[in-house]
């Protein structure tokens, strides 16, 4: 028995040789473990590890045709909150390199076990293992009550008197400081690592504090040295790809994912996200090949986006591949019928339901069927997702000689909404990309948004701040541009006692506010929800509790 508590626990062996998984299997009951499943395929596992949570979870790195399966399915269960806090898991190699080795660390695996291995060493890596989590069970706990500054505390301190595993402690603490906003403390922290251990992952810390701290140039430049040292390290290339997307750029942004995909070829997450980019910037064939794999080896996953399928289905559309585009209708039904009254996924279904009625030269019928989804461009679910879906739908019909009476109005409708920045508005002149017209409807929509605003200001540099309250308010009402409501709402903050019915006014700014503008403004471009790029798994409850964008479970560290 390795410990009092073994009986209790349920192992996981993920192993594709069946000899090699039946010694491991036999090793845990050996060693007292309660309960022991067992897989040979890496689709299997994550269905498992899906459905059901394990204590301990053993999982060779090598498979046929990938050598690095075990690494990708441990980093994405890590990234979408899918390994909990207390799983031990080892990884097993008959590969010793310092790559892999150096891999296994920066994902906050638990122990790495080199092949031909003896049953003692694994009972010694399951035992430290397993004291870890004992000895940061007050961490652990901290994080899963929800006592958050506490937790950091600890590991705040943890770190300063060096106690029992307070590398792995900071590593969690600095999470913590820069998911509640502490985002100059989290950089002191990492900075604090870096002197002790020049570790890859602290360096990273360090340009996501920079981009926390709006000073996305720095952390670039942070990022550059990182990956010129450490070429292989994913979490980087995650990190710089999300940069460049947030300021517009979007060709350097697909070929850093371009680089994170072909590290990680089984990751659904980066599959998805490059496919989705490598969509807008009309690189078929290179869309194609993500999305079909993402979906192969990807769709009964939690980690899977069914606007995956919505872009394949354009695909085949765009290929006048009927069985093809039936498939994605087909499985996209199928996802529906598991959450019927998700408002996305039926939006999803309704855009698929058009594609497929113009392929089958239905026109009256696709034609109605798109009035009917444009009736909601002013309902205040419509997201930027959704905008970019319809004027992507709009875009191909168009360019395909369908003649859509009111699509200059719709188009004006996403824009006037949704060009809040040069980035989002970069987006939709993508997604507008195959017809000309719309493409300059947007990029006029996002100048007459700057328009107002500059005239907005004006009244205020005038000294009548009332009047660009006003403005911003009158134009932001009729077009729910977001940015023209929340700079009415700055302009009203910093001015409040000079401006005839204040409180009026702001009642209002709030009421729209709450009711139009709790979407993400960011590109939807296949992060998981609330996923941050980089980020160290906490518990989606961290970020929740603190108003910030959840995160994923905390992974032990080697």
């Amino acid at each position: 028995m390795l410990d009092r508590d073994i009986h209790l626990s349920r192992a996981l062996v993920i192993d594709s040789n069946p000899t090699s998984r039946s010694i491991l299997v036999s090793q845990l009951r050996d060693f007292g473990i309660g309960t022991v499943a067992q897989c040979g395929r890496v689709a299997d596992a994550r269905s498992q590890l899906e459905a059901k949570p394990f204590d301990i979870v053993l999982c060779e790195n090598n498979f046929a045709g990938n050598d690095a399966a075990g690494q990708q399915l441990l980093d994405d269960l890590r990234r979408h909150q899918l390994l909990p806090l207390s799983t031990v898991f080892i990884m097993i190699s008959g590969e010793a390199t310092y790559n892999k080795v150096a891999e296994a660390a920066e994902s906050a695996l638990d122990s790495f076990l080199i092949k031909p291995h003896t049953a003692s060493a694994l009972g010694d890596r399951l035992l430290h293992a397993r004291r870890r989590k004992r000895v940061l069970k007050q961490i652990f706990e901290a994080v899963d009550e929800g006592r958050f500054d506490e937790a950091a505390q600890l590991c705040v301190k943890r770190f300063e008197e060096r106690g029992e595993f307070w590398l792995f402690a900071a590593r969690i603490g600095a999470e913590l400081l820069l998911s509640s906003g502490r985002h100059r403390e989290a950089w002191d922290l990492y900075e604090a690592v870096i002197k002790a251990q020049a570790l890859p992952w602290a360096r990273l810390g360090v340009a996501r504090a920079q981009v926390e701290s709006n000073e996305p140039n720095n952390a670039l430049s942070t990022l550059e040295s990182l990956v010129e040292d450490q070429p292989s390290f994913v979490d980087a290339y995650d990190v710089m790809g999300r940069i460049h997307l947030d300021q517009g750029n979007l060709e350097e942004a697909a070929a850093v994912l371009l680089r994170a995909a072909s590290l990680t070829p089984d990751s659904v997450g980066r599959l998805q996200k490059l496919g989705i980019l490598s969509f807008y910037l009309e690189r078929y064939d290179d869309a194609l090949r993500s999305l079909e794999r993402a979906v192969s080896i990807g769709i009964t996953s939690k980690m899977f986006d069914p606007q995956t399928l919505v872009l394949l289905a354009f695909l085949r559309w765009r290929q006048s591949d009927t069985k093809g585009l039936q498939r994605c209708a087909e499985n996209l039904e199928h996802i529906i019928s598991r959450t019927p009254d998700s408002q996305r996924l039926l939006r999803f279904g309704a855009v698929v339901r058009v594609l497929e009625l113009a392929l089958r030269l239905q026109h009256h019928d696709a034609l109605q069927a798109l009035a009917d989804l444009a009736l909601e461009v002013r309902e205040a679910s419509f997201d930027l997702e959704a905008a970019g879906n319809l004027l992507t739908l709009l875009a191909r019909l168009a360019d395909a000689g369908y003649t859509i009476e009111q699509a200059d109005e719709w188009v004006d409708a996403i824009g006037l909404r949704h060009c809040t920045a040069r980035a989002l508005t970069e987006l939709l002149a993508r997604a507008a990309g195959p017809h000309a017209p719309f493409v300059e409807r947007i990029r006029t929509c996002h100048h007459r948004v700057l328009e107002v605003s500059e005239a907005a200001m004006a009244f205020s540099v005038a000294g009548d701040p009332g009047s660009a309250v006003r403005t911003l308010l009158d134009n932001g009402r009729a077009s729910l541009n977001s940015k023209l409501i929340d700079t009415a709402r700055l302009v009203l903050q910093r001015h409040h006692d000079k401006i005839e019915g204040a409180d009026d006014l702001k009642a209002t700014i709030e009421d729209l506010r709450l009711r139009y503008f709790t979407q993400s403004g960011r590109l939807p471009i296949g992060d998981a929800p609330g996923r941050k790029a980089g980020g160290l798994a906490l518990r989606g409850a961290v970020a929740s509790a603190l108003g910030a964008e959840p995160e994923p479970p905390v992974a032990a560290a080697a």
